[in-house]
This record gives structure tokens, C-alpha cells and sequence, in this order.
């Protein structure tokens, strides 16, 4: 999967430069619930890791592809802004400590695994977030592809496209609840399309139950 990643991020206009359309609003929310340290699972080349920063908070950022955080790094570097970003699994345990964080936000990333190792994550961000702590977390509901191929429930690799050979998990509301049952979820919506693929995602906002 690293590899699959580093080859994407090398694709000419893979490099994402706005902030997921509802990050304004996701951030005017931090801000009243008094969030500073924020983690960025699956910062990717660092578009909302630039977007926080420029917002004053504390921000972390992990990754799988080291091109992504190479990117990142430079980007950063260019808008004179500081984060703290590591090379890493999200599906493995975090290299954070427990109740580090006050949120984390994780857009179009958590959707790219099987069920068991997205449970995994579940539990490591259940974890490293403080009491009460924010998630702001989008996932795939459906496929827009013509190609592919089942490996699990719920669960498919596309055969063609940009994210060939990457696996994908399709959530829905019910399953959103489920899964996520240690966070009182606030909402969930359509989230905006500011991807490549045709694919319809969910968007939701959380805080973690009293541990």
C-alpha cells in the first residue's frame, strides 16, 4: 500500500491545494470547543495541515507515503508554518500517547481498509484523543467505478482509475454508528466532492463518550 501511495502522489495534479469544502466550519467549531493539539490522519501532501497551521493550532500529521510527507514538509517550509509529521500506518498502532490530542480530522483516508484494520484505527484514535475529544472524519458510501473486484463484504479493489489496486470500504449511515459507538455523533452529511473519482462519501462529526 505505501508504494501504491508514493506512485499516487507522484501523478501529475494528484497534489491537493484547497481544504475540504466543510473545514471552515469544522474549525469554527474547534475553536468554541477550545481545541489547540490536532492530528491529521492521513495528511497526505498536507493541504489541511496548511489550512490549521495558518489557524493557530498545534498541528500533527502522519502518513504513509513519504512522498506525500516530503511535499508536505516543503509546503510548510514555503508558508513559513511549523506541524509535526511522521512517516506511518495508520492501520497500526499511532506513535502518540494516550489523550493527546483534542481532535483529529481524517478526510477520504480511514475508508481505505478492511474492516478488522479499520477497527484498529477506531480504537487508536478512541486512544490518543483526549476525553471529549473531536473527530471530523469522512468516508466512502459508494463507487463510482465500472471495474472491480469484491474481496470482502462491503469491501472492493478498483481495476482501473488513479486508486487502482487500493482497497476500499463502503460505509453508510447505520454503519458509521456502529463502528464509531464511543462518539456521540452530532451529524452526518453528503460530503462535498472535491476528489477525482465519482465516488459519494460521508462526512461526520464526533466526540469521544467518557472513557
Amino acid at each position: 500500500m505505501k508504494n501504491q501511495w508514493d506512485k499516487i502522489f507522484n501523478l501529475k495534479g494528484r497534489v491537493l491545494i484547497k481544504p475540504q469544502p466543510d473545514l471552515p466550519k469544522i474549525v469554527k467549531l474547534f475553536k468554541k470547543k477550545g481545541v489547540k493539539k490536532i492530528l491529521d490522519l492521513g495528511c497526505g501532501s498536507g493541504r489541511h495541515l496548511v489550512y490549521l497551521s495558518k489557524k493557530r493550532f498545534e498541528v500533527y500529521g502522519i502518513d504513509i507515503a513519504k512522498h506525500g510527507i516530503e511535499i508536505a514538509k516543503k509546503w510548510l517550509e514555503k508558508e513559513k508554518l511549523k506541524a509535526n509529521l511522521k512517516i506511518g500506518d495508520i492501520y497500526k498502532k499511532l506513535p502518540y500517547a494516550n489523550n493527546f490530542f483534542d481532535a483529529l480530522i481524517s478526510v477520504r483516508v480511514i475508508t481505505h481498509g478492511k474492516i478488522k484494520d479499520i477497527r484498529k484505527t477506531i480504537k487508536e484514535i478512541e486512544r490518543i484523543l483526549k476525553p471529549k475529544g473531536l473527530i471530523f472524519i469522512t468516508v466512502l458510501e459508494k463507487g463510482g467505478w465500472k471495474k472491480f473486484k469484491i474481496i470482502e463484504p462491503r469491501t472492493i479493489i478498483p481495476l482501473e482509475g488513479k486508486e487502482k489496486g487500493l482497497v476500499h470500504y463502503y460505509f453508510n449511515k447505520a454503519i458509521i454508528k456502529k463502528e464509531f459507538k464511543n462518539f456521540k455523533i452530532s451529524k452526518i452529511w453528503l460530503d462535498s466532492k472535491d476528489l477525482y473519482s465519482s465516488s459519494n462519501h460521508r462526512a461526520f462529526i464526533g466526540e469521544l463518550k467518557n472513557k
